[in-house]
């Protein structure tokens, strides 16, 4: 077995992963983010596998990362996850006997789906816990797009678990704590107790982020390259700008009152609990207004979290802001060699 494990996600604006030592104290050797083209990926779905080998190995040139095996953190508004109860089994038993139980909640044949089962808790021969179902076409298009690349995907993750392992190394024993990653397009909320999660939500919205920014600038460019005579560049002002300031404005605080009205949702459950802070990661939360909007709408100590309060690095920078930020469920994948 290699002495390091790297984490990889793919999102719609790009590739990023980082590589950590095994072990009870896990230290980051290596890390990067390379952007994607347009129409690459969307939310761990691989539309165009060549763009994304590509990337992946200027990644790995890029990043110094030695290990060719990774785990992949998947974790897309396609996905499914819904609390699910059954009748306490072996590991083996439940996973022969999941498919058959929950057959009838997939958007898609059971034979098209990949399962998890997260146990949680167990009470009177019943184990309850979250099922996770996502449809195995993209996971395999996923793990040949890796393969283009010359790495071999060890084992698949879901992003929201590997949000839990970061949670249990920052929060207190026995706290339960929201940990909340604000990505590009979309955003998860996982509510967590003692590193279990008890709770997930994805959550679709756009926001603006820096990526998001560079993108459209490069759209713009390019534009401007293929103008016989360049136009004059024209800076938003007045309305124009108001309406953009606006759209902006309007999708933050969207985002944060379903935010709000997801952690209230869960403490209103049976067995739900008052989360006593919440963290949040994701390169949203460098987005201005962002972290204002959600001091106002939670009801919660709130903190932003970033990749070297989960896994310490060993003599290397993780550079921006943003992808301190972003690495945190990618480095949470990782933890426990994956598991």
């Amino acid at each position: 077995m290699a002495n390091t494990i790297v984490g990889v996600e793919i999102t719609e604006e790009s590739v990023r992963a980082v590589e950590l030592t095994r072990g009870n104290n896990p230290r980051i050797v290596a890390a990067g983010e390379i952007p994607l083209p347009p129409d690459a990926a969307k939310d761990s779905e691989a539309l165009d596998q060549d763009a994304i080998a590509l990337a992946l190995r200027h990644l790995w040139s890029r990043a110094g990362i030695r290990s060719h095996s990774v785990t992949l953190g998947v974790g897309s508004r396609r996905i499914l996850v819904r609390e699910h109860s059954t009748q306490a089994m072996s590991r083996q038993l439940l996973k022969q006997a999941l498919p058959f139980q929950v057959q009838d909640l997939l958007p898609v044949p059971v034979n098209q789906a990949v399962l998890d089962f997260y146990p949680i808790t167990q009470a009177g021969g019943l184990l309850h816990g979250l099922l996770v179902a996502a449809v195995s076409e993209t996971v395999e298009d996923l793990i040949a797009t890796f393969a283009k690349a010359k790495l071999h995907v060890e084992a698949v993750d879901f992003v929201p678990f590997g949000l839990a392992r970061a949670a249990r190394v920052i929060a207190a024993p026995g706290e339960t704590m929201a940990i909340v990653h604000i990505g590009d397009h979309t955003s998860y909320v996982v509510v967590v107790t003692d590193g279990i999660p008890q709770f997930v939500r994805i959550i679709p919205a756009e926001i603006e982020t820096a990526a998001v920014r560079a993108r459209a600038q490069a759209a713009a460019d390019a534009d401007t390259v293929l103008e016989t005579v360049p136009p004059e560049p024209v800076p938003l002002h007045g309305r124009a700008a108001l309406r953009a300031a606006s759209a902006s404005s309007v999708a933050i605080a969207d985002l944060a009152g379903r935010i709000r009205n997801t952690l209230a949702f869960h403490a209103s459950r049976p067995g739900g609990e008052q989360v006593s802070s919440v963290r949040i990661c994701g390169a949203g939360v460098a987005v201005p207004g962002v972290v204002d909007a959600l001091v106002s709408a939670i009801d919660a100590q709130l903190s932003p979290v970033t990749a070297e309060e989960v896994v310490r690095s060993r003599s290397i920078e993780l550079g921006s802001a943003d992808l301190a930020l972003n690495l945190v469920g990618t480095a949470g994948i990782a933890l426990d060699g994956g598991r």
